[in-house]
């Protein structure tokens, strides 16, 4: 209720400030002469950072907001993320991972621009990625410390390099020439989070900066140093999916979930920044430049969660228990009579990664004369990224749970009974452990070259021209496989005769913790004491899981099965592994050509660019290619009346290199009138393309020839052949393609104040999805046959429309101190659209969860076995708003931020919602009745807002001392789990408020 009154209030006072806006702009221009009505305001570091910001948005070329530092290395935000979020029509995601909805991320993840995720970034000017199977930097392994600025393209020119369809993030160092003289800046912070508590965490950066006149001509030096950390947690609720039931109330229909979890998480983050830039100037005519980048980030976390492992159908519900209109379940006991209580998991998990990124690169420019300036950028740029996630788990059989769904929160209630149990040891069992492995390592080297000739006409302002060439090599590696469940001991072990390997049982010993969950959701809830496995288990890879695996081997060779045969636990293979390699290399060559022109004489003048771009892209991936012939038992029926002819195709694994080369042309037009010099309209109108991943073009496919019979022994007959396969990736994707559309309109009436307005459309082609394509393999009589391969294909085309609103104003003309009052808020709307190419919608869903099933992973299935459809672009939220109150008078300066953004689809097929036990409830169906439909619930993201703030004071010219808190409103991030019966809550996660206190010294 909180949260939505505030979201009330920011939208009231978003348009009472707005309805506000013509008084005091028209105020102001008539009181322009009338100086006794001017207050001195003096525009201290983040007014100024406002100033400059839109004069960079007015007097671009292209339509592009920006965010400048109030002083170097001084974002307003603790991680670039957090930044870009501030910014019209740009939002981000919270978890840590796309395809792990699981895990929350405390300063958010992923960026979206405009609704869409096909974002490139950019280090001043230069192509920046993180070695992540992707495209883009992890912005949230970038040091915001580093930063002077950043700016987001919204639509491209010609002279930019191709690939960002959604939009460009442009991350801006400084350079020695940017400052006067010498320039010295100092900052040292510290955090705390209100939710985890404990020690704090210290952050301090350094910048250093000079120029000298030497006998070669001005030579500057910058040296900038930053270090951060942060040490936070956050506390989880989870309930199950829900399923279909017929035999719980008579006579009726009722959706019950196999349970309800809970789960804390604690992250430790350091980042690490160095940058340093070299630069020189012989005269007007010869300048260069040198830097170097570099970003490394480590990150480790652990968890402990109980989460339910039960079989859904046989779960019951109290006698009182109360259902909603659609039958679902709201409160109520659950337990699991038949089975001597609900099956949980309690595991412990621990991941770790460690990236850096290092970019090396050197720029000259030489002004010929006064027509010509050419201008030579070469940079090498490296990233490499190596990550461990392990996890190790007990079970244990909750006696019974008493939920309430109907508040805010789930509320689960257990008797004293109860939690003695869970929080008994002996009660508990070794269950299963999980070990996955990744490295990752790119390299890329560009050049590019260009000119440029200015006119000397009363139209044509200069014409621009230039080539880039890029090589770009990338290999990333999983372990094999890729998350390597096994299991210790586990009920389904039929051999084991119920024998599991109990903690009670002295040889089964191993460390263990009680995890108590204290101050959990801020002290708002309280749940019971788990047993979970202790840390160094996980942390113990590989030695602890051979540990814990001869268990089974004990029990095994005390109740062997049938083939005696006790299989030993594997580790999964890392290192040299094919089915876990995916090694990519990239070259392109670009040439563009752009003319910049203006009609400054007409009453309306109009200025602007066009120009196009070609690109041409070489790409190579060295793959591998497994075959197996499920059929080939089956050869002697060759021949038999009634069967079907098997070709011979014997089973082989072999390395396969795969060419992919394509060509695109890129034309783009920038127009801008001026109507006043305060208001200004733009047009634009390009092509625009975004390449596949890296991590969608492996060439790993797995194919299988299979055979369906009737009949036994003699009479046995084949029916029909399947030749299908599973692709990892496809390398012979081609990119996804936009045909874009802009307009605007920008009102500048004040430095620092204004309202923009934009239109946009995108119409979207050859969108990336999994579907099936064609795949030749001979037999052994050179007769080709085609294989179903299901890979990710250009396979959709959709949509983006939408449009946004900003508007940031300081009330000047306001008494006294008051004048130095001031406002931003701005607001987004996008709506989206896909339409597959070959659409594999069908009313219901099949058996089995794989990727062979393209109707469940594109369209979503529900545990009733009913697909869903209609769903729209995945990250895309329809509405976004930030609003913040701003104050600068004098030595204070004060923000309060609010950012929220609507509901988003988070996936369709991912963690903790998907399954292969469904209902079949298909009429047409022989199995009708069966729980053996694959399924998988669209995931979302419910509305999300957060209020953050800050205050500083100026001690003197020099000293500043700030104090900030992020997340105020102790807001809950909420995910939602689609179903027939609704949009039933799926998870809540709190991080709590963060505190920091930060003191800056500059000179």
């Amino acid at each position: 209720m909180q949260v939505k009154q505030f979201k009330l209030t920011a939208m009231a006072l978003a348009s009472a400030q707005i309805a506000f806006l013509a008084g005091a702009a028209h105020a102001q221009t008539a009181d322009a002469g009338n100086p006794g009505a001017t207050a001195t305001v003096v525009v201290t570091g983040q007014r100024a950072s406002l100033e400059n910001a839109q004069k960079i948005k007015q007097n671009s070329d292209e339509i592009v907001d920006s965010i400048v530092a109030a002083d170097i290395g001084k974002l307003p935000d603790k991680s670039v993320t957090e930044v870009l979020q501030r910014v019209v029509g740009v939002t981000i995601d919270r978890t840590m991972s796309r395809g792990d909805p699981e895990h929350y991320s405390v300063e958010g993840s992923g960026v979206s621009i405009r609704g869409l995720s096909y974002v490139r970034s950019e280090l001043n000017g230069r192509d920046s990625f993180s070695a992540n199977g992707g495209r883009s930097l992890n912005f949230e392994d970038v040091p915001p410390e580093l930063m002077a600025g950043l700016d987001i393209y919204k639509n491209p020119s010609a002279e930019q390099i191709e690939g960002a369809i959604g939009g460009l993030v442009n991350l801006r160092t400084a350079l020695p020439f940017d400052f006067k003289g010498p320039k010295v800046s100092l900052s040292a912070s510290t955090a705390y989070s209100e939710l985890k508590r404990g020690k704090w965490s210290p952050s301090a950066s350094i910048l250093l900066s000079n120029r000298w006149k030497t006998g070669i001509g001005e030579v500057g030096v910058l040296v900038d140093l930053a270090h951060s950390e942060s040490n936070t947690r956050t506390d989880a609720f989870q309930v199950e999916p829900y399923y279909p039931r017929d035999n719980v109330v008579a006579g009726r229909t009722v959706w019950i979930p196999k349970g309800a979890q809970w789960r804390t998480l604690n992250f430790n983050r350091e980042r690490q920044g160095m940058y340093g830039a070299l630069q020189w100037k012989k005269d007007a005519n010869l300048r260069s430049h040198v830097t170097f980048f570099k970003s490394k980030y480590q990150m480790d976390w652990d968890e402990n969660a109980i989460f339910s492992s039960a079989d859904a159908y046989k779960i019951t519900a109290s006698p009182n228990s109360t259902y909603g209109a659609n039958g679902q379940f709201l409160t109520g006991t659950l337990a699991a009579p038949t089975e001597n209580g609900i099956d949980f998991g309690a595991d412990t998990r621990i991941a770790n990664r460690k990236s850096d990124t290092t970019d090396v690169s050197w720029n000259l420019e030489w002004r010929a004369n006064d027509r010509w300036t050419f201008t030579s950028d070469l940079q090498r740029i490296k990233a490499k990224s190596n990550g461990f996630d392990s996890t190790v788990a007990t079970a244990v059989k909750m006696p019974s749970e008493t939920l309430d769904l109907t508040g805010r929160l789930p509320r689960l209630t257990f008797t004293d009974a109860d939690r003695a149990h869970l929080a008994d040891p002996s009660k508990y069992y070794w269950n299963f452990t999980q070990e996955h492995m990744d490295r990752s390592e790119a390299e890329s080297k560009a050049w590019k070259g260009d000119a440029k000739y200015t006119f000397d006409h009363p139209v044509l302002r200069d014409l621009r021209f230039g080539v880039r060439f890029t090589k770009r090599d990338s290999i990333n590696e999983n372990s094999n496989p890729d998350y390597n469940w096994d299991a210790i001991t586990a009920s389904w072990m039929g051999h084991l005769n119920g024998n599991l390997a109990y903690m009670s049982d002295p040889r089964f010993a191993a460390p263990t913790i009680l995890g108590t969950f204290p101050n959990f959701f801020n002290g708002k809830a309280s749940v019971p004491a788990v047993v979970f496995p202790g840390v160094s288990l996980a942390t113990g890879y590989p030695q602890s899981y051979a540990q814990l695996h001869e268990f089974f081997q004990i029990l095994c060779r005390e109740n062997p099965p049938v083939d005696g045969n006790c299989a030993a636990w594997n580790p999964a293979k890392f290192g040299g592994n094919p089915a876990g390699i995916n090694e990519q290399s990239e070259k392109t060559k670009a040439f563009y050509t752009q003319l910049r022109f203006g009609f400054d004489d007409l009453k309306y003048p109009v200025d602007g660019n066009i120009g196009v771009r070609y690109v041409k892209t070489d790409m190579n991936a060295h793959g591998y290619t497994t075959f197996k012939n499920d059929s080939r038992d089956r050869m002697y029926l060759n021949g038999k009346p009634g069967s079907v002819t098997i070709p011979d195709m014997p089973a082989y694994e072999a390395a396969r290199a795969y060419d992919n080369s394509y060509s695109n042309v890129l034309p783009s037009l920038n127009l801008r009138l001026q109507a006043r010099p305060d208001l200004q309209f733009r047009f634009a109108l390009a092509k625009a393309i975004s390449r596949p991943d890296f991590s969608q073009l492996q060439g790993y496919t797995t194919l299988t020839q299979g055979a369906t019979t009737t009949g036994e022994g003699p009479s046995l007959i084949v029916n029909n052949v399947s030749q299908t396969g599973e692709g990892k990736g496809n390398p012979m994707l081609r990119p996804i393609k936009s045909d874009q559309v802009d307009l605007t309109g920008e009102w500048y009436f004040g430095k620092s104040s204004s309202i923009t307005m934009a239109i946009f459309h995108k119409r979207l082609k050859d969108v990336i999805v999994n579907q099936t394509y064609g795949y030749e393999l001979a037999d052994v009589n050179g007769q080709p046959y085609t294989f179903s391969v299901t890979a990710p294909v250009n396979g959709a085309r959709g949509r983006a429309t939408g449009y946004e609103i900003a508007y940031q104003q300081y009330f000047d003309k306001l008494p006294g101190a008051w004048a130095g009052l001031g406002v931003q808020a701005n607001y987004t709307y996008v709506s989206s659209s896909t339409t597959l190419y070959n659409d594999k919608f069908t009313a219901y869903c099949a058996v089995g969860n794989t990727a062979a099933n393209i109707n469940l992973n594109q369209n979503g299935c529900d545990t009733n076995g009913q697909s869903f459809g209609n769903l729209p672009l995945q990250y895309l939220s329809k509405n976004s708003y930030n609003l913040a109150i701003l104050y600068d008078y004098g030595k204070w300066s004060a923000r309060a931020a609010w950012s929220w953004r609507s509901k988003n689809l988070q996936g369709v097929n991912v963690n903790g919602t998907r399954g292969d036990n469904g209902t079949d409830t298909n009429p047409n169906s022989p199995t009708r009745g069966a729980t053996n439909i694959g399924w998988a619930l669209p995931t979302w993201v419910d509305d999300y807002g957060q209020l953050d703030a800050s205050i500083s004071y100026q001690i003197n010219e020099r000293t500043q001392i700030l104090v900030d808190g992020t997340n105020l409103t102790d807001s809950k991030y909420k995910q939602l789990m689609q179903q027939g019966i609704g949009m039933m809550g799926r998870a809540w996660f709190v991080s709590g408020p963060r505190y920091s206190a930060r003191l800056n010294y500059s000179f």
